[in-house]
């Protein structure tokens, strides 16, 4: 396959991956009508621990501490980021939530701020005005008197999905196995929920099977296989280019939010999207800001 080929194989597979994550949300959203929160995400990441133990391999006997260690903090802010975001789609819209969730992108250079002192660039401030504005627009928008209970978590989950990128810089370099790496998390993230599930939660009944399906769907296509989609598309793709392509993820949520979730889209809440995703792209990318200030 030559470099063109690569290119626009890569580029596929992440959009195929942003395709994959945006119908979760309202798969996703159906299925927590028979079954828990909790016992939802237990059973999603023993079957992504699972397939990726199956290709891992003994490697994963190959891990220093230090990558165990990483894993492991990736597994904790991955299982607080989904607890977050699966009870606050429970009480929005899955649109909303995809949205919503996007902010992390923004979140980022801010946390990175703190933990390593690099000060974000103008494009950084300028985006997380715009999604401020657009926060505002999306969970105020449908009438309500209040901010949605359900907004507020998915924010929250935000935050812990620009942690685990901090995270990843850390212990995600060139020593560090993308694959064994995810294992571990993901198994980290199954033995929380687990611990939540089993006291918490009553042990589901009469599920139909359309939920199991669709657990078993979320679990090996968008966790699974996105992350091998992810990670092969990221090789032969610029990362400012995969940023835009992923980003699409939140488009594709409310795309299918409105088909199959019928979700009605005002005004108002289209122009929060907008300003969320403008805010996103800009945060990711710079949308030409840095190089105009370099020349």
């Amino acid at each position: 396959m030559n470099t063109r080929h690569q290119r626009l194989a890569g580029q596929a597979a992440l959009f195929g991956t942003a395709l994959l994550w945006g119908t979760s949300f309202v798969i996703l959203k159906n299925t927590l009508d028979s079954i828990g929160v909790l016992w939802v995400l237990a059973i999603r990441f023993t079957l992504a621990t699972l397939l990726l133990m199956l290709f891992a391999g003994k490697r994963l006997l190959r891990l220093n501490p230090r990558q165990v260690r990483g894993g492991m903090l990736l597994g904790i802010t991955l299982a607080a980021a989904y607890i977050l975001q699966t009870y606050g789609l429970k009480l929005t819209t899955p649109g909303k939530n995809a949205f919503l969730t996007a902010v992390y992108c923004v979140m980022v250079p801010f946390l990175a701020w703190g933990i390593y002192r690099r000060k974000p660039g103008l494009q950084h401030v300028l985006a997380a005005i715009l999604c401020l504005a657009g926060i505002g627009f999306v969970s105020l928008s449908g009438g309500e008197s209040g901010v949605n209970p359900g907004d507020l978590l998915t924010l929250a989950c935000g935050l812990f999905y620009a942690l685990q990128i901090v995270i990843v810089e850390q212990y995600g370099g060139e020593d560090g196995d993308a694959l064994c790496l995810s294992a571990i998390q993901f198994g980290t993230a199954a033995l929380i929920c687990w611990a939540g599930a089993l006291p918490l939660e009553p042990v589901p009944v009469g599920v139909p099977l359309e939920a199991w399906l669709n657990i078993a769907y979320m679990g090996f296509v968008c966790t699974g296989l996105c992350f091998f989609l992810e990670a092969w598309g990221m090789r032969y793709t610029p990362s400012s280019t995969a940023a835009v392509i992923l980003t699409l993820e939140s488009v594709f949520g409310t795309l299918t939010s409105i088909l199959f979730y019928h979700e009605q889209i005002t005004p108002k809440l289209l122009t929060g999207f907008a300003l969320i995703f403008i805010s996103v792209l800009l945060a990711e990318t710079g949308l030409g800001l840095k190089q105009k200030r370099d020349t």
